[in-house]
This record gives structure tokens, sequence and C-alpha cells, in this order.
């Protein structure tokens, strides 16, 4: 089958998935931004798009349509002349709907078999609007705002022959109406990388080296900011360090947002709140490491004996279940999303997202008696191997869904 992946930072979720099909001798295509610099297995075509964004005052409510729209017209018109000067029809596309850039795919290749990966849909009630008081006031016009930004998504389900969601509860995030088209299939976690690792260890910039078995205490995303919960962990942090001094603190992410409002101008989410707590802090034993290498992220995951993941109500980071896969001992929120996969003292802890004295309290305790959470550790890995196992389970579900689909008559 002629394959395309359409992804404006391809690979994103298609990492392993296309190279996959790729080998199974399908004619694996990708396309995606011209300003993706991330390395491919397979043949990528990219896309220019200059659109500016609209003016916020004459658009408040259809902002969001606007934009991801306006990329989706950008990405068609680079499809039709795929197809026009070049004679190229897929047999499958598969495609992120998160910026708009299936919308209109349909118009242009009628014929083919669409596939849309279907990530969040955005809600005014019972996800991440008006979750976080602090940053987030419920309120009428969120709803509104919330239900505005989910316009493009809701559409390009709708002109789509299917779609792809990692989590149960990331797919019940769509209306009952949509539901029934998408299939939950997780991307996988590469559970024979991410697997325990007694002679693990791992340097630090100034030149410390922590080792499996150390008191490390972690806290991973791809940037430091309240949507996962980054201040809730430093406010907590004082108490913890206070009774554990002997324990290492190690933060991995970036000084951007990937999710939410900005930090004020001038300032970084993570600065903001290293300032709150500074003073409480042995920063001697505080180590921001910003964005790492994955290597070292495996490392880190297998030194670590507590690891830390909030989020509000939203999308599920991999990096929760690689730290499980590891056999770390996960202390997660209790939110939505970390409740499909953890289950309190099972395989791992959940702490209100804001009971800042309760996430003291259980990361100290986990620090203190690494031996009395062996069980959860363990079970935290058979979790994964046993519903989240990348070639045992995740990749061979995605395989057999992309190409029985496209085996369906028209």
């Amino acid at each position: 089958m002629k394959i395309l992946f359409v992804h404006q930072n391809f690979p994103g979720q298609f990492l392993h998935l296309a190279p996959a099909l790729a080998a199974r001798g399908h004619d694996c295509r990708a396309l995606t931004d011209i300003k993706n610099a991330r390395k491919s297995q397979i043949p990528v075509l990219r896309y220019r798009h200059n659109t500016p964004p609209p003016d916020p005052a004459a658009t408040r409510l259809g902002r969001n349509f606007t934009q991801m729209s306006d990329r989706g017209v950008t990405v068609a018109r680079a499809c039709l002349q795929l197809r026009d000067k070049h004679g190229y029809v897929p047999d499958v596309i598969l495609g992120h709907s998160g910026w708009g850039e299936t919308l209109f795919l349909k118009e242009v290749w009628p014929e083919a078999k669409l596939i849309a990966y279907a990530e969040f849909y955005y809600r005014g009630v019972g996800r991440d609007v008006g979750f976080d008081p602090e940053f987030s006031r419920p309120g009428f016009d969120a709803v509104m705002m919330a239900q505005s930004r989910a316009a493009h998504l809701g559409q390009s389900l709708l002109h789509a022959d299917a779609a792809l969601a990692p989590t149960k509860w990331q797919a019940s995030a769509y209306p009952p109406a949509l539901q029934p088209m998408i299939k939950v299939i997780f991307d996988g976690v590469n559970t024979d990388v991410m697997a325990p690792n007694p002679q693990a260890h791992l340097t630090l910039p100034n030149g410390q080296i922590l080792h499996a078995g150390d008191e490390v205490l972690t806290f991973v995303n791809r940037n430091l900011e309240p949507y996962r919960g980054y201040h809730s962990f430093m406010r907590a942090l004082p108490d913890v360090m206070a009774a554990r001094p002997k324990a290492q603190v190690v933060l991995v992410g970036g000084d951007e947002v990937s999710y939410g409002a900005a930090a004020p101008k001038g300032q970084t989410w993570k600065q903001i709140f290293l300032d709150e707590v500074a003073d409480r802090l042995d920063m001697a034993r505080v180590h921001f490491l910003g964005k790492v290498p994955y290597p070292d992220f495996v490392s880190l995951m297998q030194v670590s004996r507590v690891h830390v993941y909030l989020t509000y109500p939203f999308v599920l980071s991999w990096s929760m279940l690689e730290a499980m896969s590891t056999g770390a001992y996960v202390v997660g929120s209790r939110t939505a999303p970390v409740e499909e996969v953890i289950k309190d003292g099972v395989n791992g802890r959940l702490v209100d997202f804001f009971d800042i004295e309760a996430w003291s309290a259980a990361l100290t305790e986990g620090l203190a008696a690494p031996e009395r959470f062996m069980p959860q550790r363990k079970a935290a890995r058979q979790t994964v191997l046993d519903h989240y196992d990348l070639h045992g389970i995740c990749l061979p579900r995605m395989i057999d869904f992309v190409e029985g689909f496209a085996l369906k008559p028209a």
C-alpha cells in the first residue's frame, strides 16, 4: 500500500509505526512542516506554511479555527501538487488532527482512507479548562472559548474514515457521536530499553554521578509549567528536602510553554516557582538539566528512587509510562489521565493535584523507605508489559488496524 503520514512535527506519535509499516513492504512517506528538522527513517516531503496569525480582536471565538484551517489549506494545496504534478495517490493517510492538517485531505484524495490521530478534544467543563483556579478562572466565557477551540477537531473526524487515540480517557473527551469511530491503542513503550538496570548511572553537569539505589527524586516534562504540575511539585519540595537531607532532586524540562498560557512577559514558569521556594531549598542538591538526550533520560529513570508526575486533565505524557517501565516508584496526580494507568497502592501512588502537604508526605515516605514500595515498582513495570509494550502489544495492534482498514471496500 501507499501510506502517507501527515504531522507538522513528524515523526511525533508515528515514530515507531511509520518505519514498521515500511519494513513490511509498504510505500511510506511523510508530509511535514518545512521548519521541522527531526530525523526520519522514511522519505519526507515538506510544506511551507507562512500564513500570519489572525487579528485576535476580530476573531475572538474563531481564531483557533482560522489558524488551524489555514494550515489545512496549506497542506491541501501541497497535496494537490503531489496528485496533479506527480500522480501520487495514497491508499491510506494517517494524520494528526490537532493542527488542522487533515481537514481537507479528503477533498484532494477522496479515494484514500483517512485515519485521524485523535489526541484530545477540548471541553469547557471537566477537562483542563477551569481545573486550576490559580491560572484559569472557571466561567461561561471560558466554556465557549473551549468549545470554539474544538471546532476543527470535530470537523477533522467527521471527514475521516476512522480515528486513533492513545488512551480511553482521551478518546472519551470526544463527543459521543464520534467515539465509535475511535480505536484506542497506546503509542507504545519500548520495554527492552526502558527496563530496570541496577548498574545504571547518570553524570550530572557538575560532575556528580548518580547510581541506581541512590536517593534520587525525579521530575520530567517537556517544559516546566503549570499544566504538568511544576508549581505543585516545587511547593512540596522544601519539606521533602528538609526531611531527607541526602536526597538529590533532578528536574528535566525546558523553559518554554507546551500547554496553557505563557508566563508573564520576560519571565518563565520555571523561575517564578523556583524563586517562590528557593530560600528554603539546598540548591546544591537541586539539579535542573533542561532538555536532555534520550539515553540520559533512560538512565535517569533507572536511577530514580521516586518519580513525580502531575498533569491537568489533559493528554497523558509518554514519560510517565516509560518511568513505570523502568520499575520506578511513580507518585502521580489523582487526575483522570493518570488514574487510567496508576492504581493507588498497587502500581504507584496517587495524590490530589493541589494538596501540597500530601505531596511532601508521599515523596518523603517514598524516599525514606524504598524497600516498602518494591511491590509497587514491580507492578508498575508489569502494567506496562501487560498493556503498553511497544513490540508485543501496541505496534502489532496499530499495524493490524492500518492494514485491516485499508482492505475494507470503499
